[in-house]
């Protein structure tokens, strides 16, 4: 069995606290937090304006 993904799957309490990074919603203009990096040229949305982007799911 290959050992280089040992943590793949659901996240656990184990693996830690998740890495947040400064980012600035492109929506309202609002300071927030993301638990991903950032990419320049894609937009970032705070918690409140993420469901209007989000597309329906059924």
């Amino acid at each position: 069995m290959d050992e280089r993904y040992p943590s793949r799957g659901p996240r656990s309490f184990q693996d830690g606290p998740r890495e947040f990074h400064k980012a600035v919603c492109a929506d309202c203009g609002k300071a927030c937090e993301v638990p991903f990096k950032p990419t320049e040229g894609r937009p970032v949305y705070c918690r409140d304006c993420l469901p209007k982007h989000r597309k329906p799911r059924f």
